[in-house]
């Protein structure tokens, strides 16, 4: 085949998909290849390529240097691939596939744009410290559809690097293209664990919080890009708070617990279930509830832990301890611990704080609760401590152990979840007030409450008619009245 068409290349484990079109729709692809470290490529010209993918040999001739450079680029970047990254030491190959199949599609990039409190809080902290972006060059760590390399343009910036392994790296450069800022913005497709940068950067923005903040593992990616920053060069965020608290909810207790609850039957259509029971209420207690709630459920202030990106290792994050001390503001039934996190944004004009706090809007981030199987009792004025453990797994998540104690006492709970099965609760009802929270009576209350708007509106009728406030009215009714015969 001979003729004009367009080229375009995805990420992959083992090097990058070459993609040919006959025309510029990623969507219309008529033949694809693997490029490996091991493909056969030679240079014959100064903007032209022998590639031989087995029994296929193309000539690719580029029309201009830009496009050969950035071709020369991902030539460069898939030979210098190493059999095991550190990404790829720390993550099986199903997990990975998963996960940039996962962010690989339009509509979960548009989940996450549409998060108006995200979206804006990333804006507004990138514009409102336009001095740190101004002429500056700025690397995006798992830029996904470009959003935040456009805000970096948006100050100022004189170049930025976005870095997306999913295949939404096309359409990152699509939106590039289109709204014409390509002498700007350089879409790489690749690992920042993998890629090779030409020169150091003065500012790393990246959206790598997952839920607990830790989940996915993308913190460790965005640390690992520190080896391109200069010294003294920002992060955008700059740290991350993780918040821990005891909670009492034993609607939310009940509910899985008679989920397991289905095992314990001995004539489901004849057969008999009940072998399974441990297993099942072993299954539900180990997923973590992604929901909302209201902040009084919670039974003591948070402790926070804290992850400063500027200065923590990736390394740090393989094993997180979180020592806890909560002292006890109500009496009653702890079912487990809550979690949310906030992120501060610390540029040299304004620091900018985004909160997954019950408190505050809710995020696509939500907050998550952990349940003890065994809830404690506990009373005001005790302390209750223990630890929550993170332990990092190949699955880019977490497995989650809580040990809690009730100071001078042998009451103990402990539990251990697996962060990457979580059950997504959450349905978009309002948040419920926890019970017994009411300190008036919330039928006298609404009552009262219609009788002041009853005697507001009081003037605004005549005879039951609505009369737009007026409450004098001269009505002529002597049409409508009905006059006995005579």
């Amino acid at each position: 085949m001979k003729g004009t068409c367009s080229l375009f290349c995805t990420y992959d484990p083992q090097g990058y998909v070459v993609k040919i079109a006959l025309d510029a729709s990623p969507t219309n692809i008529l033949k694809d290849y693997l490029l490996t470290s091991d493909t056969d490529v030679v240079q014959v010209a100064q903007r032209t390529f022998a590639i031989c993918f087995g029994t296929d040999n193309l000539i690719l001739r580029f029309p201009n240097e830009q496009d050969q450079q950035n071709f020369r680029r991902m030539l460069e970047n898939v030979k210098r691939l190493r059999p095991k990254s550190v990404f790829s030491q720390r993550t099986e190959e199903s997990s990975a596939s998963q996960y940039f199949q996962f962010y690989g599609y339009l509509s979960q990039q548009q989940n996450m744009m549409q998060d108006y409190v995200r979206t804006s809080t990333y804006q507004r902290a990138i514009l409102g410290n336009s001095i740190d972006f101004h002429n500056k060059i700025i690397l995006d760590v798992g830029a996904g559809s470009g959003i935040l390399s456009f805000f970096a343009v948006q100050a100022g910036a004189a170049k930025v690097y976005a870095i997306e392994a999913s295949n939404m790296a096309q359409y990152a450069q699509q939106l590039v293209e289109s709204n014409s800022v390509e002498d700007k913005i350089f879409v790489i497709p690749g690992k920042i664990e993998e890629i090779e940068l030409y020169e150091q950067v003065d500012v790393i923005i990246s959206e790598p919080m997952g839920y607990m903040l830790y989940n996915e593992r993308m913190l460790e990616t965005y640390l690992h890009a520190r080896k391109w920053l200069k010294p003294g060069g920002k992060m955008f965020p700059t740290h991350g708070d993780l918040h821990v608290a005891p909670f009492s909810d034993e609607a939310l207790y009940s509910e899985q617990y008679n989920k397991a609850n289905f095992w314990y039957q001995s004539a489901f259509h004849g057969v008999d279930l009940t072998t399974l029971h441990k297993e099942g209420m072993k299954e539900y207690f180990r997923q973590p509830i992604v929901d909302t709630f209201d902040i009084r459920i919670c039974m003591a202030k948070s402790v926070r832990h804290v992850c400063d990106f500027l200065r923590d290792n990736e390394n740090d994050l393989h094993h997180i301890d979180i020592p806890l001390e909560f002292h006890i503001l109500q009496t009653g039934i702890c079912h487990g611990l809550a979690f949310w996190f906030d992120v501060e944004f610390c540029g040299t004009s304004q620091q900018v704080w985004l909160s997954t706090s019950p408190t505050a809007p809710l995020t696509h981030w939500y907050q998550v609760r952990c349940l003890l199987p065994m809830p404690i009792f506990i009373k005001q004025g005790q302390t209750l401590t223990g630890r929550v453990l993170l332990e990092a797994n190949r699955r880019q998540s977490y497995d989650v152990t809580i040990d809690l104690h009730i100071e001078g006492t042998l009451t103990s709970s402990s539990n251990t979840l697996d962060l990457k099965n979580p059950y997504f609760r959450y349905t978009g009802a309002p948040v419920q007030a926890p019970p017994g929270t009411c300190s008036q009576s919330p039928s006298e209350q609404y009552w009262t409450q219609l009788d002041s708007q009853g005697q507001r509106n009081a003037g605004n009728l005549v005879n039951g008619l609505t009369v737009n406030g007026m409450t004098d009215v001269s009505m002529d009714i002597s049409h409508t009245l009905m006059h006995p015969q005579t």
